[in-house]
């Protein structure tokens, strides 16, 4: 595996005060304000409304902050198809902790909050059955309950096969007025979730004080039924969208979104008992260009992705760098007019999500999960395999109590774990601990467990969170229910709005 040289490494964050940089975006407050709301409309898509819907809301990050905002202006030509909504992330971090909003050219300048997208706006259905997101022009089933009665636990779950079928029996019985509902793909699933939420321990007895990863003004939600034995983190919701390859020895997977821990990961459709996996089930219709690429090879390292509005290097860092030191490579290459352009960022998890391709992976295409117009930087992996590196983002991984020592990254390469096949992550600290602890909070793990071996274990376009800072030696099986690999110095495309 590659690792930063030292010149990247020894960036002098402090000296970086990039007067062109602050000259060609604005930058919002982050840390007690919210995003400014833009106009929903001019850059997202139109949303189609059922006759009964009455209820309109900007939904969370719609209060005006303090300061001023970077917007993302529409590309000349008509409304976007594929708009992105921000994350909803307001507060700033450094490598531990919230903190008040960095100043250009400071360290950890040019994180999630300090840019705004597309506001979350929904319009809520006056029969309370769906709820339309006027961004995306989606509209969706407001609750998972499946079966009605009042209550969402482990009754409503649906095998894969189950949700498959799911859609025709809405459509059967004309479900809110409507008979084209369907299981939304990952890219469409990934549309609802807001980094408003906090990283719980998926071993807590109880989900008392946790905020979820989505607006439960709007839409339904609930941890997983423990009284069932569940733990709090199984609400992982089902998308259409299986896995090219396969996780684990050889599993059947499909890509889902954990709306209770604020991930995507690649879900295998048999349980290590052998029982058959179930899932959160929310039924989605509208706009059926969503989470399509249309990209555009400019001729000059740049990509642009016209259903987006974004521009991206069409190379990445070619060297893995902590969180902090993603944040100044991006500012001392707007200090070098970057490919002709002085306002890049590191995107959000969202707008790197994006960018992802469900349709390739390593063991299928011997590619990175991306688009040919891009180019990625290839590694070893912890298995020793040829692959693809794990991308950081600029948002971080909240945590309860203000805590914010990870940061997310999506794996366009296989989403690595440590597992001894049949048994999971290995005991002790560095493989099963909570995936939110700080990488100081405990010892490492010993050597490898025997019998233990690593491996894909959530797929290449999981969306997983990394510590910002550390030494990737201490976590040697991973960390987490599985194992995931823990690499701390990661890799970064930047984007922009294209103008």
């Amino acid at each position: 595996m590659r690792h930063v040289h030292s010149t990247l490494r020894n960036v002098a964050l402090a000296g970086l005060i990039l007067v062109a940089a602050v000259a060609a975006f604005g930058v919002s407050s982050c840390g007690g304000g919210q995003k400014e709301s833009e106009t929903t409309g001019t850059t997202g898509a139109l949303a189609e409304t059922s006759t009964t819907a009455t209820e309109a809301s900007g939904g969370v990050g719609t209060t005006a902050g303090p300061g001023t905002t970077a917007t993302s202006p529409t590309p000349s030509g008509a409304a976007l198809s594929y708009p992105i909504v921000d994350s909803g992330q307001t507060a700033c971090y450094d490598a531990t902790s919230e903190i008040a909003p960095p100043a250009p050219g400071a360290a950890f300048f040019g994180q999630d909050a300090q840019y705004s997208g597309n506001q979350p706006s929904y319009t809520r259905s006056a029969d309370g059955l769906t709820v339309t997101d006027n961004v995306t022009g989606l509209t969706w089933q407001q609750t998972p309950d499946t079966n009605g009665d009042g209550a969402i636990n482990v009754a409503d779950k649906m095998t894969y096969d189950e949700a498959q079928a799911y859609p025709a029996t809405l459509n059967a019985m004309k479900f809110a007025g409507f008979d084209d509902w369907r299981l939304p793909t990952i890219k469409e699933l990934y549309s609802l979730i807001l980094f408003i939420g906090t990283d719980p321990n998926p071993m807590a007895p109880s989900s008392a004080g946790q905020t979820p990863f989505i607006d439960t003004d709007y839409f339904a939600f609930a941890y997983g039924d423990t009284a069932a034995g569940e733990r709090i983190i199984d609400s992982q919701y089902a998308s259409s969208t299986k896995y090219v390859s396969t996780t684990m020895i050889g599993d059947q997977t499909l890509f889902g979104v954990n709306f209770a821990d604020g991930r995507i990961k690649g879900y295998g459709l048999t349980m290590p008992d052998g029982s058959v996996k179930k899932f959160v089930v929310q039924c989605v219709r509208g706009n059926p260009d969503y989470g399509k690429n249309d990209f555009a090879d400019n001729g000059d390292g740049t990509v642009t992705d016209k259903a987006t509005g974004l521009m991206w290097s069409q190379a990445d860092s070619g060297e893995g760098l902590d969180w902090q030191e993603v944040l100044a490579w991006a500012q001392k290459m707007n200090a070098e007019n970057y490919l002709g352009h002085n306002d890049w960022r590191v995107p959000d998890v969202k707008e790197l999500q994006s960018i992802i391709d469900y349709t390739r992976s390593p063991d299928t295409t011997q590619s990175a999960a991306i688009d040919p117009p891009f180019t990625c930087t290839q590694i070893t992996s912890e298995a020793g395999q040829p692959d693809y590196p794990f991308y950081w983002t600029s948002t971080t991984h909240a945590g309860a109590g203000g805590r914010g020592d990870t940061a997310d990254y999506m794996a366009f390469g296989r989403a690595m774990g440590y597992m001894v096949p049949g048994v999971g992550p290995p005991a002790g600290p560095g493989g099963a601990g909570a995936p939110g602890s700080s990488p100081g909070s405990a010892p490492p793990s010993t050597s490898p467990s025997a019998g233990g071996k690593w491996m894909d274990v959530h797929g290449a376009g999981a969306q997983r969170s990394d510590p910002k800072v550390g030494d990737p030696k201490a976590f040697p099986t991973g960390r987490g229910p599985q194992g995931d690999a823990i690499r701390i110095y990661n890799y970064v495309r930047l984007v922009r709005d294209a103008a």
